[in-house]
């Protein structure tokens, strides 16, 4: 099934002139503002360019950066898949600290990242492009090889010798080349003219290809074929062959050859045949992303129509639950419902046909039914982020926000850099009239967003509060304090 996502151009446009602003803005106010931004400094610690804080410290730097700048797609059930394909990738990859933060960017266009701070992101339409579970986790297992091989800090060790560089440059160039996949993200790290591009690109092709090698035995380490790596590379050059002087965003900060192809391939062969397969859920989430960036619903639906009638069509689950999601964006509820039934009576426990049929109940006004159908999914799946997400919506649109609140609560505690999801908890917590659980949700989302100085003044509203003998009160002094004392390093 293909959909024209020509409409979507515009997003990744917008997206790029955000990311130029930011590289405006930060760049010449690193100095000037360093009270607003904890910007952190950069020297050869440790035997190397940037130590493991300095990584954790311009990490936060980016992901506050992000957070302002680019779309992001907040859909529980595709971030509860990435987070499931990147774990099960990550114990069979060579790095120290495995605590992730995994982002997905609202574009439909092939690109994937791993940054300093253990950020792992890619683009919706990665999903789009990579028709196995197996070519797309060779894009994730690529990414997270680049991240253990410390390739980002390698290259600007090697980038310190030609030019000095700045923490705001560093995190600017980062995020332009994170959301929009541009080489002129690493123009914006280099701040000069004077490195050769051709060597820039030489070293880049070294670290691709230890990352081809690396990112193929976590592959097969991992249970996953590693003759998706090279299929999914075939994939980016008919990409590039189709688009001409425009290429896929992901080979811009990428560099693929022939010559490399070949060699993946090669490599690819050596392993032992895996016998791995897709999953399920794989082309569920795709069918999500397909109707996300469908040129319009109605084509969407006549192509997971017209895909079904075929005989030897393969993945008609995943293609019936695709027709269910479009309908359901179409506003054609009953229809979605029926279909959503049909594919839950022949597999009572899958969690993503439950939380979507949940939605097309909802859709319906049939909230008491959509929500028993959440909490007995619940009692299954205890703390499952998309049944929960979906119960507060619910709740929140019932009216009864102590009760979403109570959801988003727990559901923050579990996913504490889920900007999204503080600003859901503040609006069920205004709800509920607790005032005090308004200002802190709020704080914890300009602390995600980098906006320390209003989270200062969210913690304080937020103890004024609360009487001096209270527990909470103690709780909220410690968030101030620490708020309080990273504003004054900056």
């Amino acid at each position: 099934m293909t959909f024209d996502c020509s409409c979507h151009n515009r997003p990744g446009k917008r997206l790029l002139a955000l990311a130029m602003i930011l590289v405006m803005v930060l760049a010449p106010l690193s100095a000037s503002r360093a009270q607003q931004r904890d910007l952190p400094s950069i020297g050869g610690l440790g035997g190397g360019l940037l130590s493991d804080r300095m990584e954790e410290d311009i990490g936060r730097q980016v992901m506050a950066s992000i957070r302002r700048s680019a779309s992001q797609i907040h859909d529980p059930l595709v971030a509860e898949y990435l987070t499931s394909v990147v774990y099960r990738l990550v114990p069979y990859t060579p790095v120290s600290n495995r605590e992730l933060t995994i982002v997905v960017i609202d574009n439909p266009a092939i690109n994937a990242f791993a940054v300093p701070g253990n950020i792992v992101g890619v683009n919706g339409g990665l999903f789009l492009h990579a028709r196995t579970e197996q070519q797309f986790g060779s894009v994730m297992a690529h990414e997270l090889a680049h991240l253990s091989q410390r390739h980002f800090a390698r290259r600007l060790e090697q980038q310190e010798r030609s030019a000095p560089l700045t923490a705001a440059g560093i995190i600017a160039g980062i995020v332009l080349t994170a959301v929009t996949g541009s080489d002129a993200g690493i123009a914006a790290i280099m701040g000069t003219q004077a490195l050769s591009v051709q060597n820039m690109l030489a070293y880049s092709r070294a670290h691709e290809q230890e990352a081809d090698r690396v990112g193929l035995d976590i592959m097969a380490d991992a249970g996953l074929d590693p003759r998706g790596m090279p299929e999914m590379f075939e994939v980016m050059m008919r990409q590039s062959r189709l688009q001409g002087n425009r290429p896929p965003e992901y080979l811009s900060t990428h560099p693929l050859t022939e010559s490399r192809v070949s060699d993946t391939r090669s490599r690819a062969e050596q392993y032992a045949a895996s016998g791995a397969s897709d999953t399920l859920e794989y082309h569920l989430v795709r069918s999500r992303l397909q109707v996300r960036y469908a040129r319009n619903l109605g084509e969407a639906i006549e192509a997971f129509e017209a895909y079904l009638k075929e005989p030897n069509a393969g993945q008609k689950d995943a293609a019936r639950y695709g027709l269910a999601v479009a309908l359901l964006a179409d506003g054609q509820h009953a229809r979605a419902r029926t279909l959503l039934e049909d594919l839950l009576e022949q597999s009572p426990h899958r969690i993503t046909y439950q939380v979507t049929l949940a939605e097309a109940l909802q859709a319906q006004g049939n909230l008491a039914e959509a929500r028993q159908l959440m909490e007995r999914a619940l009692q299954r799946n205890p703390g499952n982020y998309p049944i929960m997400d979906r119960l507060a919506l619910i709740e929140i649109e019932a009216g009864n926000g102590s009760q979403a609140a109570d959801y988003l609560r727990t559901l923050t505690r579990d996913h504490p850099q889920r900007e999204n999801l503080w600003l859901r908890l503040a609006e069920a917590e205004g709800m509920a009239r607790n005032i005090v659980g308004v200002h802190r949700a709020r704080a914890e989302y300009d602390i995600l967003t980098g906006d320390l100085e209003a989270a200062q003044r969210q913690l304080r509203q937020a103890q004024e509060r609360v009487p001096a003998t209270a527990p909470l009160r103690q709780v909220i002094s410690e968030r101030l304090t620490e708020v309080s004392r990273r504003l004054s390093q900056s």
